[in-house]
């Protein structure tokens, strides 16, 4: 059996549509193909673990207007949530731009993975969601913010957009669950200047805080570019992994 069989028995098992299982699995394979163990095949058991488990429960659009939209989760996962609004924004782009706020988004997973499909649609990119609280100030203390990720982004005509997606932690809390690091290794990022990650994650938890309101939520930033830098950049990059490539 694949990795892929297992997995697509195991979401099924929990009761989940093959629609959702399909989007399921794929974030969790494309997880574990990039290497982010902590977003890949061990979440998939680590859903069975969530008391509040729906495997019915479907997002809704609530406010579609020029250049902003609102989601509820509605008991859904945070991954089909963002599936939901990925196939929205591709199937009807802006015309310039859009904000796109989601509430009860929990949890979102690798937050690449989604803004890489809205590249591949030719659009810009940028997506960060919130989390429970898990790093501390870097003088130490009780969390006061999630790792928060941040996920960019930009498409390009030769097909390689460039996809940025970095957590404002040392490591992550799925590195936690994986076993490949402990807790008392979630601190923002940096050493030193961990000041800074921490600041961009006290940043990043107020924006979704605010737009979104109680509980988790998601902030999406989807545009339709004005050029084409990406090739650019590549060629004077020649020979350097940037980021996204495999």
């Amino acid at each position: 059996m694949t990795d892929r069989d297992e997995v697509l028995a195991k979401l099924r098992a929990l009761g989940f549509i093959e629609e959702d299982v399909d989007v399921l699995a794929d974030h969790f394979l494309d997880a574990k193909a990039r290497g982010r163990r902590g977003h890949g095949l061990t979440r998939v058991d680590w859903l069975s673990t969530l008391p509040d488990l729906d495997p019915g429960a479907r997002p809704e659009r609530l406010v579609s207007e020029p250049g902003f939209e609102r989601w509820d989760g509605r008991g859904a996962l945070g991954y089909l949530t963002l599936a939901a609004i990925c196939r929205a924004q591709l199937a009807d782009p802006p015309a310039h731009a859009r904000v796109v706020v989601a509430s009860n988004c929990f949890p979102t997973g690798m937050l690449g993975h989604w803004v890489r499909k809205l590249a591949g649609g030719g659009l810009v990119a940028a997506l960060t969601a919130s989390s429970p609280a898990r790093l501390p100030h870097p003088e130490g203390g009780e969390p006061l913010a999630g790792t928060n990720p941040l996920a960019i982004a930009v498409p390009s005509s030769d097909g390689r957009p460039i996809v940025a997606d970095v957590s404002m932690g040392a490591v992550t809390y799925g590195d936690v669950l994986a076993g490949a690091a402990s807790p008392e290794e979630l601190v923002p990022f940096g050493g030193e200047q961990a000041h800074k990650a921490f600041a961009l994650a006290i940043g990043l938890q107020l924006i979704v805080d605010a737009l979104a309101g109680e509980g988790y939520g998601a902030v999406l930033l989807v545009a339709r570019p004005e050029a084409d830098p990406v090739p650019a950049l590549r060629a004077r990059a020649r020979g350097v992994r940037l980021p996204g490539d495999r």
